[in-house]
Parts: structure tokens; sequence; C-alpha cells
């Protein structure tokens, strides 16, 4: 299995310190956000990653490299200015992920997913895509999918708040257009015909969107400083 860590974004909350340092090169814990990521996949045996880059994106390649230094094989999706969305986005790096079923990673969160857990890899025959739901955080009460024994359902179930992690395959994008669109609306179609999955993490999970939620992960990474 392949993997994807989005990194494309401008990180408008995060300003004035993604004006001039894209947000998953932002330091915490003594090193990138995106490190944590990179080796954590490394650690689960994936080989291959690619990342999108957009706003500020040669900054990222410069310091990530061909990902030699995390025992990985990047390649880079540059998408150019403005980015193209999380569904434009990895629609456009599909030649990249190859044919088999791929997991991605957004590139502003903070998690301890077990990436070799085939509760979070092993997404059924017959789904399109498998998500990694959390516990509805502060800042998302209402959560974004209702989950119900292992299916992302319409109504009924426990609501719960995308993770910004999960597996895909590239059949989710059939009919799709190269440029810019969101991720959503292909999700809401595999639920509806009843081909999306979910998996509830219940362990360490930061949405890295705020200054203040950056300081709080930078406290607690330097507190504890995993991996």
């Amino acid at each position: 299995m392949r993997a994807m860590v989005l990194a494309a974004g401008r990180g408008e909350r995060m300003r004035p310190l993604t004006d001039h340092t894209p947000k998953p090169l932002l330091q915490v814990g003594g090193q990138p956000l995106i490190s944590y990521h990179l080796k954590a996949l490394a650690r689960a045996g994936f080989a291959d990653v690619a990342i999108n880059l957009s706003w500020l994106g040669a900054q990222i390649p410069a310091a990530l490299g061909d990902g030699a230094q995390f025992g990985l094989r990047i390649t880079y999706s540059d998408e150019g200015s403005p980015p193209l969305e999380t569904g434009g986005g990895i629609f456009k790096a599909l030649p990249l992920l190859g044919a088999e079923p791929f997991l991605v990673v957004n590139g502003d969160v903070y998690a301890d997913v077990d990436f070799t857990s085939s509760a979070v890899l092993g997404i059924g025959a017959d789904a399109l895509a498998r998500l990694v739901l959390v516990p509805n955080p502060p800042q998302h009460p209402k959560g974004d999918f209702h989950l119900e024994q292992g299916r992302i359902v319409e109504f009924g179930g426990e609501r719960l708040t995308y993770s910004g992690i999960g597996v895909f395959r590239r059949e989710l994008f059939d009919g799709c257009e190269p440029g810019r669109f969101a991720l959503l609306p292909l999700l809401q179609r595999a639920r509806e015909a009843g081909r999306l999955e979910g998996v509830l993490h219940t362990g360490i999970w930061l949405d890295v969107g705020t200054p203040e939620r950056w300081a709080s992960l930078d406290r607690l990474l330097n507190g504890q400083r995993p991996g």
C-alpha cells in the first residue's frame, strides 16, 4: 500500500506562522510536523509516499528531499496556485498512488494512529473509502459523520469527526475531472451507495489548525517527545 500526505494548504488560520513557512514544516516538539507522519509511515512498513505541494511548496522538497532520511521514497505532486482542495489534490496525485487502495494523511493533524492496524487499513472489498473518525473536539462539536457498526450512514449511530486520515480506492474518483474540487461530495456519494466505512480512533489526535492548538501540541510533544 502507498500513502499520501496532504501538504498543499495555505493555513490561513495559522497566520502569521504560515506567512513564510508552509504549515507542515512548522516545528512542534523540535521537528517539523510532517516528520511525525513520515516516521510513523516508515515504522509501519510503508515505502512510497506522495506529498502534494502548493503554498510555499518548494520549501517542502528542499527540507525532505527524496525521503531517504526517513527510509522512504517520496514523490511530489505540485498543484501550483491555488491549491486544488482535498479532492482535486488527491485526484491529481493518483498516478503516484498505484492501483491498490492507498492511505491519505492530512499533514496538519497529529495522531498516534497505528498505520499497521487492520482496523485502519482493512478496507472492505466493496468499500470505496474507510475513514478514521475521532470523538468530536471542542472546535467541532457537531462532528461530520454517523458511524454504525463499521459503516458511515446518513442517520443514526454515533456522530464523529473525520480525522483527516483514511484509506481510499481510486474508484472513489471515477467521473472526476482535473481541477479544484472538494472531497466531501465524493464521500457523500459513497455513503449513499452504502460503500463508506469508518473506524473510531480514541487515542491522541489534534487538529493543528490555529496558533493556539499548535502551541498546545508543541507543549505536549516537548513533554513526551514521541519517536
